[in-house]
């Protein structure tokens, strides 16, 4: 397989909003990152990470938390650990969902919308949701290993209409 970025060790994944007007419910996004094993990268996640978990092994962390966008700079930072991630898996997708339990909000109605996909200081990708406004849900990057053990990154921002929950399910299935 061919990506545009090879040998990636450590990411982290950023995004940003602006909080909701005052009086409306909270805009609250969340990253969300699903691993798949070497036996079935497109298959089932074996486990996910967002705001209420961490993997396993403290390979992948969300390292900051946002319920509303309030703050200055990038509100939710996850980090991923490729490097020490076990042999056992192939791919990590990662993707980021609104909440929905007030309301259908898609990332159109929220202002502001970043994602900034990083290694060290260098940018690997950024977005600002244009795309998919329509969306209430986005898969925001890939990273696959290849035959050499060397973990590669392909940028997609593809946009899914579901909840957090039933997003986390297909997040990970094949775009072709």
């Amino acid at each position: 397989m061919s990506t545009p970025n090879k040998d990636i060790e450590k990411v982290e994944v950023r995004i940003k909003w602006d909080p909701s007007e005052t009086g409306e419910p909270a805009n609250d996004l969340d990253i969300i990152a699903a691993t798949y094993g070497t036996e079935a990268p497109y298959g089932s996640p074996v486990y996910l990470v967002h705001f209420d978990s961490r993997s396993p092994d403290g390979t992948i962390t969300l390292n900051r938390d946002s319920r509303t966008g309030q703050g200055y700079g990038f509100d939710e930072v996850m980090t991923l650990e490729l490097d020490r991630l076990s042999d056992a898996y192939a791919r990590v997708v990662v993707g980021v969902a609104i909440q929905q339990r007030d309301g259908r909000k898609t990332f159109g109605h929220i202002e502001n919308t970043a994602v900034q996909v990083r290694e060290g200081y260098t940018n690997l990708a950024e977005d600002d949701f244009s795309a998919v406004a329509d969306a209430t849900a986005a898969v925001v990057a890939e990273f696959v290993r290849d035959a050499s053990g060397s973990w590669g990154f392909i940028p997609a921002v593809r946009g899914f209409d579901s909840d957090p929950g039933s997003f986390a399910a297909v997040m990970g299935n094949h775009s072709d």
